[in-house]
């Protein structure tokens, strides 16, 4: 039985390396279909990852996309448990998305053009059929056992992505899966390299955006080790750090929040009110980080704006 397998394997990879991809495609499909009647959920799961990896490789991504989410909606089915030896699966099939060396050092470029290149719709045809793929992932991975985000490796995977990725800048799309994430120090080197993609005078923006992202969650070690790193970073390279009323504020912030300390909470929003109001969500996040640090109620009515729409993410993303 597993030398069938094994030779119906090589067969579908034959007909793929022979750039038969649809004919491929309707095969694994089809095969699959049976093996899910048969409740075959161990032959299902090996023949579609096997399947998404091969045609990843020949740069098949809506096919490889397909088989994918097949493979996550075999876990949902055969109540797969979020384990190492499942997410290694999904990371084998993450690892052969098509990835665009130096793409991110061509962001600017490729922004500025007015035409719509083949390059870039290529671009983000990739990073949509990787989304949509991990996006399956992280649902099933919340109900499956995994914590209640979704698995930090997914994020991981997915912020990774959309950052090198993307043909444009998605610092806010991006932002939403690193902080969910375990790598605050990548998440600051991509924070470094959006400081210096925005405009000017914006660069502060950027860092405070990551690092109220992280407090609103409750992280406050991880808004700690990026506000580090992207200092670090920035030291290492030559380059300075902003020296504005907001920086001043975030650093006293960080410093507020390690101790039980509401009342100086209060006195530094309304010192720095100014600053906060640079961004019209900066206001909503000191709000959900009243809350979580020191049980503040937050305020009826406001806006309903890009930090609902992050912590809602999962009731719509997923």
């Amino acid at each position: 039985m597993e030398l069938r397998k094994n030779q119906q394997l090589e067969k579908l990879e034959k007909r793929v390396q022979d750039g038969n991809y649809y004919e491929a495609q309707q095969m694994y499909k089809t095969i699959n279909s049976r093996y899910m009647a048969a409740k075959k959920y161990a032959e299902s799961i090996d023949l579609l990852q096997s399947g998404a990896v091969m045609q990843l490789k020949h740069g098949q991504v809506t096919c490889g996309t397909e088989l994918g989410v097949l493979l996550i909606d075999t876990y949902n089915t055969a109540k797969v448990p979020c384990d190492t030896i499942s997410i290694d699966r999904i990371r084998a099939i993450f690892n052969e998305f098509p990835r665009a060396s130096n793409f991110s050092q061509e962001k600017v470029d490729i922004a500025a053009d007015s035409k719509a290149t083949e390059k870039t719709i290529t671009a983000k045809t990739h990073v949509e059929g990787c989304m949509a793929f991990l996006k399956a992932a992280l649902k099933w991975s919340i109900e499956a056992g995994g914590p209640h985000r979704g698995a930090p490796e997914l994020h991981d995977m997915l912020a990774d992505y959309v950052w090198t990725q993307s043909p444009v800048p998605e610092m806010y799309k991006a932002s939403q899966y690193f902080v969910r994430g375990s790598h605050p120090e990548t998440f600051a080197k991509a924070v470094v390299q959006w400081m210096h993609q925005c405009y000017p005078g914006e660069a502060d923006l950027v860092v405070a955006r990551a690092v109220l992202l992280y407090l609103s969650l409750g992280n406050l070690r991880d808004a700690n080790l990026l506000w580090d790193a992207v200092k670090q970073s920035l030291s290492d390279s030559s380059k300075e750090f902003p020296d504005t009323p907001l920086m001043h504020f975030i650093r006293f912030l960080l410093s507020t929040l390690e101790r039980d300390a509401l009342p100086l909470f209060r006195i530094l929003r309304q010192k720095y009110k100014p600053s906060i109001d640079r961004d019209p969500t900066f206001d909503e996040y000191m709000d959900e980080i009243g809350e979580r640090f020191y049980g503040l109620q937050r305020r009826n009515g406001g806006m309903q704006g890009m930090l609902s729409d992050f912590i809602k993410m999962f009731a719509t993303d997923s």
